[in-house]
């Protein structure tokens, strides 16, 4: 195990399946003392077991819905009480319904922006002071439509767009104040959330899951480690000077030039 990150602490909310976990599995993996965040108490425990039995720092973990400032102030309260310090915070959470636009109910909508946006706005502002005080990282996992709408996922794009509008606007204080802030775009990548996706997609289009798949195999599917190890170098002292920067994850699967 690297100690890259020793006496770190690591925030990482949606923390215990896909994208998530290995984020938390990689900083882990180099020292970091990680916490876990997401709605199921179960799922956090089996990661944090996973993670401790690579012989990395057990991650402390905090079950709560992640869609209420409640929850949000549970996390911080827990992290504040045990470490009083955060050093690189992770806005992982967050899944949106796809499907046609007149199918979809308002409160699709309301829980879209609950969890990814709002969840990530009001973790930077509870953790801002100590992640100011380490002058540390701020990474949030938003997605590739952000940039490239989508008929069939308006939901995802709305909501990815206002989280890449709001890390953008975040930055230009982080500059100010020493917090690097900045956005990882993934494409496909192969987790529960995608496959769950996918039948959704597949449900409004006509297409089989099947279809799907292979389509987004061969547009180039990639794997939660792939996302992981960028998170890791944008928190390390090598990437210092990128602040306000949306990286794309996606095998070059993004169609546009931006």
């Amino acid at each position: 195990m690297s100690e890259e990150f020793e006496g770190l602490v690591v925030v990482v909310t949606g923390g215990s399946r896909g994208i998530g976990r290995a984020i938390a599995e990689a900083f882990a993996g180099k020292g970091a003392q990680t916490v876990l965040a997401a709605s199921s108490e179960a799922n956090l425990k089996k990661a944090a077991q996973a993670i401790a039995d690579r012989g990395a720092p057990e991650p402390m973990i905090v079950a709560g819905d992640l869609r209420k400032l409640e929850s949000c102030e549970r996390v911080f309260t827990a992290v504040r009480e045990k470490f009083n310090r955060c050093d690189i915070l992770v806005n992982n959470a967050g899944a949106t319904r796809a499907g046609n636009f007149v199918d979809l109910p308002d409160e699709a909508w309301g829980d879209g922006f609950a969890l990814k946006y709002f969840c990530a706005v009001r973790m930077a502002r509870l953790f801002w002071p100590m992640l100011r005080d380490a002058r540390g990282h701020v990474v949030n996992i938003v997605g590739g439509a952000a940039r490239t709408p989508d008929a069939q996922f308006l939901i995802g794009g709305s909501v990815n767009a206002a989280v890449a509008n709001f890390s953008k606007g975040l930055s230009k204080l982080g500059k100010r104040e020493g917090v690097n802030v900045n956005v990882i775009h993934p494409g496909m990548i192969e987790t529960d959330r995608v496959a769950d996706l996918l039948s959704q997609r597949a449900a409004s289009s006509g297409k089989s899951v099947e279809e799907l798949r292979e389509q987004a195999i061969k547009d180039g599917m990639g794997q939660p480690h792939d996302v992981a190890a960028l998170a890791v170098f944008l928190c390390t002292p090598a990437a210092r000077h990128i602040q306000g920067t949306a990286i794309a994850v996606d095998g070059g699967a993004t169609p546009g030039f931006y």
